[in-house]
């Protein structure tokens, strides 16, 4: 069902996906795995991380997460 939409603010695009409104579907052109411990993704202006002992679990049993053959 079409939609009226107001003022739109576009604060990021990743991939060259931006969606508005209906879809049918929207397919993935890239894949990413990134894999971050305690504390790792922390931004801003002064950041304190007290963290102990921390491991990160990086084992991937499934090997394909998300497969962008045909996605064109």
């Amino acid at each position: 069902m079409p939609a009226i939409i107001g003022p739109v603010q576009i604060v990021s695009v990743s991939g060259g996906i931006v969606q508005f409104g209906d879809t049918v579907y929207i397919s993935p052109k890239s894949t990413a795995k990134t894999y971050g411990g305690s504390g790792g993704f922390n931004t801003g202006g002064i950041i304190v991380a007290n963290n102990g002992i921390s491991g990160t679990n990086v084992l991937d049993a499934d090997l394909i997460d998300q497969p962008t053959v045909g996605n064109n």
